[in-house]
C-alpha cells in the first residue's frame, strides 16, 4: 500500500512538473514573439526617422537586400538581417544598414545606420539595448540628442583615427558617468561606414522587392 501511494504521488508530481514546464515554454515563446514584434515596429518607425517619406519614391520596407554573409561579423548581425534601400527615380540615394555592438555596458546594442550615397551618415537610431537608465540609455533619441551628432559625418570628417569618444582622444562626446555605451556606438557606426565604403556596388543595386520576414 505504501509503495502504491508513493508511486501514485510520484506520477502526480511528474505530471504537474510536465505541465509547469510546458506552461513556462509557452510563456517564453509568447514573450519572445512580443519582443520580436516590438523590435520590428521600432525598426520600421526608426527607418522613416532616418529617411523621411519625402526623400524617396520607392517602398523602403520592400526594397531590400540581404547582408553579404562575409560581412556578418563586421556588422555584428546574423543571417536574418537585411539592408533597406532608399531611391529616387530608380537611383539608390541611401542605404539603411542594421548593425549590433556587442560591447555595450549591459550587452548588445542593436541599431540601424543610414548611409548616404556620398558615404556620409544620414542618421542613426538604436532599436534595442539594455543600457543603464539615466546613463547609458542616452544613446536613445527619446532620451537625448547625442545620437544626432553622427549626422553628416564620414570617414574623412572626422578622419578614421578620430572616430573615438573624447576620453579616448577622439571627437565624440561620452556621457557623464558612462563611457562604455557611447564608445561601443562610435566604434560600430565607424565600422558600418567602412562596410559601405568597401561595398560601393550596393549603391547600384537593382530594385529588390519581396516579402521580408524576420
Amino acid at each position: 500500500m505504501l509503495g502504491q501511494s508513493i508511486s501514485r504521488n510520484s506520477i502526480i508530481l511528474g505530471v504537474f512538473a510536465l505541465l509547469a514546464a510546458a506552461g513556462l515554454a509557452l510563456t517564453n515563446l509568447a514573450t519572445q514573439d512580443r519582443i520580436s514584434k516590438a523590435e520590428r515596429a521600432a525598426k520600421q518607425k526608426a527607418l522613416f526617422e532616418i529617411i523621411s517619406a519625402d526623400q524617396l519614391d520607392n517602398d523602403l520596407l520592400q526594397d531590400i537586400i540581404e547582408i553579404p554573409a562575409s560581412t556578418h561579423e563586421q556588422l555584428g548581425v546574423d543571417t536574418k538581417q537585411v539592408i533597406y534601400i532608399a531611391r529616387r527615380q530608380g537611383q539608390v540615394t541611401a542605404l539603411i544598414i542594421p548593425a549590433m555592438a556587442h560591447d555595450g555596458y549591459s550587452g548588445d546594442i542593436s541599431m540601424i545606420v543610414g548611409v548616404n550615397r556620398n558615404l556620409t551618415i544620414a542618421g542613426v537610431r538604436v532599436i534595442a539595448h539594455k543600457e543603464t537608465p539615466g546613463l547609458g540609455d542616452k544613446i536613445e533619441i527619446k532620451k537625448s540628442q547625442w545620437i544626432v551628432n553622427f549626422n553628416g559625418k564620414s570617414l574623412q570628417a572626422p578622419i578614421t583615427s578620430e572616430w573615438l569618444v573624447k576620453k579616448d582622444g577622439g571627437v565624440f562626446d561620452q556621457f557623464a558617468g558612462a563611457t562604455i555605451s557611447p564608445r561601443a556606438m562610435v566604434k560600430k557606426i565607424r565600422e558600418v561606414l567602412e562596410f559601405a565604403q568597401a561595398h560601393p556596388e550596393l549603391f547600384d543595386t537593382p530594385v529588390q522587392t519581396g516579402e521580408h520576414h524576420e
